[in-house]
């Protein structure tokens, strides 16, 4: 749907300063702050990776599984894919393919969340709590934010679909479609980020 209910054109080509655009900048900020929080949780766990801040627990050797990691990094990306794909029928006004392609989106995202939550109950039975050490904590704070991240995504999706259904595709509609493809989007890089530094680099 490219004309807004003011009959504004929403994704017309050659604008410089579209519509969309400029009701994104706040979101565009967000993004920017949410990224700076990554950053410092990077951070921390960089420094925490050591030894020295074990206390004699576990190191990420010990706790990082490379193969489970796969399996939620195939997840996510089904889940970013899927999102996508009904950006697509959103394109062109498909209520039916916007609905299936949250759907999918939501079902990865929770199998994603499964292993999450699976992993951290493995550890907490081996006695790896986050009060055991600062690497600990440090870990859990990075891993648990990001999972934070998709659960609010997920109850995002739950929400634009029963607006979808109810309110038809508006032009608010389309501007938190597109904040929510780039918010997923995000999720799905810091996944990566994190598979590669604390999951592949522990383990290896």
């Amino acid at each position: 749907m490219n004309v807004s209910a003011d009959g504004t054109e929403l994704w017309r080509k050659g604008v410089e300063h579209d519509v969309l655009a400029t009701r994104s900048y706040g979101f565009w900020l967000f993004m920017m702050s949410d990224a700076l929080i990554f950053a410092a949780l990077f951070a921390v766990y960089g420094v925490m990776d050591h030894q020295m801040a074990t206390f004699g627990g576990p190191n990420a050797h010990a706790i990082t599984k490379p193969l489970d990691g796969l399996f939620e990094t195939f997840a996510v990306f089904a889940s970013v894919l899927s999102l996508s794909l009904g950006m697509v029928a959103f394109k062109y006004g498909s209520r039916l393919g916007v609905t299936l392609g949250i759907m999918f989106a939501f079902l990865f995202g929770a199998v994603f969340l499964g292993f999450e939550i699976h992993e951290f109950g493995q550890l907490a039975s081996k006695g790896y709590t986050p009060e055991l050490s600062g690497f600990l904590s440090s870990y859990y704070a990075l891993v648990a934010t990001h999972g934070l991240h998709i659960a609010v995504g997920m109850f995002w999706m739950s929400f634009l679909v029963f607006q979808l259904w109810t309110q038809g595709i508006t032009d608010g509609l389309v501007g938190r479609m597109l904040n929510l493809r780039m918010y997923w989007q995000f999720q799905g890089t810091i996944w990566i980020c994190i598979y590669a530094f604390v999951t592949l680099r522990g383990a290896f």
